[in-house]
């Protein structure tokens, strides 16, 4: 039996922010784990997808496998484990039809602000529908709003845009119609937009230019996984699935583990398969990052698709600063200057907390910088939400995973003791020792550490970046393990009970 569809009034159990991957994947949790609560999925968008319904770029595709990428409880069947952006929209359609999550779902329906009522003991959110604002009372609150703003990408701030007689474009807002045959287009950056653009607009464009200030560390890796696609012909669906899973997540950890500890071998690696697949077109200045492999995230390079295109002459690759753009191209402080008809600027993405909702606790606005993670999704002091912000250095759909699981055996919990609300307290004297999991050097990071929350050396205090670790933490560590504070609705508590809480 399938969680129940909010109908009627009263307050829901739990409304999900948003239908992307993390909240069709809190959504199957919800069907498979808490049958009898009530939810609702809202989304600001007309259809399920999130970023893989924002992003219509070239060549738009996962930069993890999916694999890990995708969730715990569906295989996934192509043959390609790195996908494309329709074939991952795909696949969670398949999920929110077969597991019957779309009745559930309410499109355009934008959350703009939510208050904690600690008299009521539930959120009242106040959202934009097709048929005008309402508000909406929920006991817990699950953002799988991901961690960008959707409306406004990072600006580079480069002088001159004004003056360019062609078209300048950011990934994140990709026109329908632009048509860039035969042309030449200069793509500014050398992240995973950018190396994914890149080979993808060659293919019509009489040349690419990739154009860094910083070159990244790249990995050339299959789009199929071999492995995977011979256990599927040979075993169980869901065995072969979950042996892959396994390899993959074992994998990245070993990877990333040595990056850590021997970075000089991981360099040497890295630098000897790019000159293999380069060749007479390597160039140290362009391929050799001033940082270690996986102090930011490794660019994936799927099937070597950059580097053919490179070598094939529709692609290059530029290090150096702008100047300024120009009417003709972009005017570089060497004085060389890039010719260019299309300028796309995958400079990056601005990050926000809480998907930008205007939250607060009994009126009084909350400061996330000013509150510690709990178990890596809730927050201290504050009631009935938690949030999914996925592993830097794994894919982000395996923290979305762990994270629903907790979150439903939370509410199971709650509702076998007639409990309504779940509050990690932790006191204005405590002595954890602040720490940063973050330990990437990347700009859209640095760019928000203001807005993130806190996090200390304790591991119920922090988003710690270790899945294998995290995983087995998580399942094991108690719910009721004395920090969190679960207490019934304020109705049931004694009158002195609410009279010291005011």
């Amino acid at each position: 039996m399938g969680a129940g569809v909010a109908n009627g009034d009263g307050p829901l159990d739990v409304i999900i922010v948003g239908a992307g991957i993390s909240g069709i994947g809190m959504a199957a949790h919800m069907q498979a784990m808490c049958p009898d609560q009530r939810y609702l999925v809202l989304d600001r968008r007309e259809r399920i997808g999130g970023t893989w319904d924002l992003f219509r770029y070239p060549g738009v595709r996962s930069d993890s496998d999916m694999h890990t990428l995708g969730f715990v409880f569906e295989p996934w069947r192509h043959e390609k484990s790195i996908a494309d952006g329709p074939s991952i929209l795909e696949y969670l359609d398949r999920i929110a039809d077969e597991r019957g999550i779309r009745p559930h779902i309410r499109f355009g329906t934008q959350v703009i602000a939510g208050n904690w009522d600690s008299s009521a003991g539930l959120w009242r959110l106040e959202v934009d529908t097709p048929e005008g604002p309402r508000t909406l009372e929920t006991r817990f609150v699950y953002l799988g709003s991901g961690y960008y703003d959707y409306d406004d990408p990072y600006d580079a701030q480069i002088p001159g845009k004004a003056d360019f007689a062609g078209q300048i474009v950011h990934p994140q807002f990709w026109p329908d119609n632009l048509d860039y045959t035969g042309k030449t287009v200069v793509v500014i950056g050398s992240g995973a937009t950018a190396v994914t653009v890149v080979p993808a607009m060659a293919a019509k464009a009489a040349h690419v230019t990739m154009l860094q200030r910083t070159p990244t560390w790249m990995a050339s890796r299959p789009a199929r996984d071999g492995i995977a696609n011979f256990l599927r012909r040979v075993l169980p669906e869901k065995l072969a699935y979950r042996l892959t899973r396994y390899k993959n997540i074992t994998m990245q950890s070993l990877v990333f583990h040595r990056a850590r500890t021997r970075p000089d071998k991981v360099k040497a690696f890295l630098t000897k398969q790019t000159q293999s697949m380069l060749g007479d077109h390597y160039s140290a200045t362009d391929f050799t990052p001033p940082y270690d492999p996986w102090d930011q995230r490794l660019c994936l390079i799927p099937d070597g698709d950059l580097f053919a295109a490179i070598r094939a002459g529709k692609a290059n690759v530029v290090t150096d600063h702008i100047d300024r753009i120009d009417a003709t191209g972009i005017q570089l402080t060497s004085g060389r200057h890039l010719d260019a008809d299309v300028i796309v600027t995958a400079t990056g993405l601005t990050m926000t907390m809480a998907g930008k909702i205007a939250f607060s606790l009994d009126g009084v606005p909350i400061d996330w910088s000013q509150h510690y993670y709990y178990k890596a999704c809730m927050f201290s002091n504050v009631p009935n939400l938690a949030a999914v912000f996925g592993y830097l250095n794994a894919s982000w759909t395996l923290r979305a995973d762990i994270i629903s699981d907790y979150v439903c055996r939370l509410i199971n919990l709650m509702a076998e003791r007639n409990l309504a609300v779940a509050t990690p307290v932790l006191p204005a004297d405590h002595d954890l020792v602040e720490d940063d999991p973050f330990d990437f050097s990347s700009g859209y990071i640095a760019r928000a550490r203001h807005l993130l929350p806190k996090n200390a050396s304790d591991m119920r205090w922090r988003l710690n970046q270790d899945y294998v670790r995290d995983r087995a933490w998580m399942k094991n560590d108690p719910i009721d393990d004395g920090v969190l504070r679960l207490d019934p609705a304020p109705a049931a508590l004694p009158q002195e009970v609410l009279e010291a809480a005011e």
